[in-house]
């Protein structure tokens, strides 16, 4: 007798390319498709990236004008009846929700407009956003939000410990079991630019973008969407408190809504010469070997897939002590671990590392023998599909 076709239904927020879309991309591309019937619902917001993604890799995937990222009574009510009409459509076996407001929706659905329903709910969650800079208020709303709809859902995953045991003092309980499962990636998949013609491609774009760049001896990197967590703000202000005698430029690979706070915070620090921020880049994993040094600034993480392709790029990596990264990295052996929100800090760090040959080289060895044996992309699925 042949093994049923289970069907899973996919819903995320937001169709741009960040730390949940990545997940998904790399899980669902690696699934059975003799063993799975997929379907992606991406809300609308977002630059669509994300769909693009989708499509190359042949993904079914449908849009929900009204799932959005913001709080927004009308449009969040016109959301549930899109759930509502397409699990009613696809009859799925499991309903697996990303991300904080399709986790809502998508469970309150669940449980409350499909009658009769044997639905399994899995929500997987790569940061909590009552963990976010938001005001007082938000935080708490999200922790009442979550503990609310948590027993609406089978299954909880996080990807780090920190969130894990944040869920369990919170009470933020499921039917079944809260699930640890880290991010996986696959190493011979990764394919890097060489260090010179990363570097080249580089300042092209910089050129193209109108900027001028000095002969620097090292490249300073981050890769990030412009979101407040990712603290880019910090690493920015740490070139400030670099050595004069630092050759060295700031390139950030990235876009988002934070841009032009971060330009008007490059020129109110006179570091125009100094900071290229050239845009978000199509693969730009590929870019990696282009930098001297790495560095992940962020005031909130989950388990940040830039920092498993930077290590898997062999780079010395600089990242602050938040979400996955102390799981990850141990100071002074695969990277520096920094408090987040300092730039003295950040920049003392990348000093260190930029005046020593011998520890950068040895801190991207041991950082690439870190995923190499510790977060592979088949051990995350495979776990993810126990779940299924």
């Amino acid at each position: 007798m042949e093994d049923k076709i289970k069907r899973v239904l996919f819903i995320i927020t937001q169709s741009e390319m960040g730390g949940a879309q990545r997940f998904l991309l790399n899980l669902t591309s690696q699934l059975n498709q003799d063993k799975y019937e997929i379907l992606i619902a991406v809300g609308s917001d977002g630059n669509g990236e994300f769909l693009k993604y989708l499509d190359r890799e042949k993904i079914n995937r449908i849009t929900l004008p009204n799932l959005k990222r913001n709080i927004s009574p009308w449009h969040d009510f016109r959301a549930t009846l899109e759930i509502k009409k397409l699990i009613k459509k696809f009859q799925p076996d499991t309903l697996f929700l990303n991300s904080s407001k399709a986790g809502f929706l998508g469970s309150f659905v669940s449980r409350f407009m499909i009658h009769g329903s044997r639905l399994k709910v899995v929500y997987r969650i790569g940061g909590w956003s009552f963990n976010d800079p938001w005001p007082k208020w938000k935080k708490v709303l999200w922790v009442f939000l979550e503990k609310l709809s948590a027993g609406w859902k089978d299954c909880i995953i996080l990807n780090n410990r920190h969130d894990f045991d944040q869920a369990k003092k919170l009470k933020i309980k499921p039917r079944k079991s809260l699930e640890l499962i880290y991010n996986g990636i696959d190493l011979k998949k990764m394919e890097f630019l060489e260090p010179d013609r990363a570097k080249l491609e580089i300042f092209k774009k910089i050129s193209a973008r109108g900027g001028n760049v000095f002969q620097a001896e090292y490249i300073i990197g981050s890769v990030a969407n412009f979101y407040k967590p990712k603290g880019l703000e910090y690493l920015i202000e740490a070139i400030k408190f670099l050595p004069k005698e630092t050759s060295a430029i700031l390139i950030i690979v990235g876009d988002g809504r934070e841009r032009k706070y971060l330009e008007s915070l490059i020129v109110k620090n006179n570091l125009r010469s100094k900071i290229f921020m050239i845009g978000a880049l199509n693969d730009a994993s590929q870019y990696l070997k282009a930098f001297d040094v790495f560095v992940l600034p962020s005031v909130k993480e989950g388990f940040p897939w830039s920092l498993l392709e930077a290590m898997a790029a062999k780079l010395p990596i600089v990242a602050t002590s938040v979400g996955a990264i102390p799981e990850v990295m141990e100071s002074g052996k695969n990277g520096l671990l920094v408090a987040p929100k300092n730039p003295k800090a950040i920049a003392d760090s990348i000093t260190t590392i930029l005046s020593n040959d011998k520890l950068r080289q040895e801190l991207g060895i041991q950082a690439h023998q870190t995923v190499l044996f510790k977060f592979s992309l088949e051990k995350m699925v495979r776990e993810i599909e126990a779940l299924l």
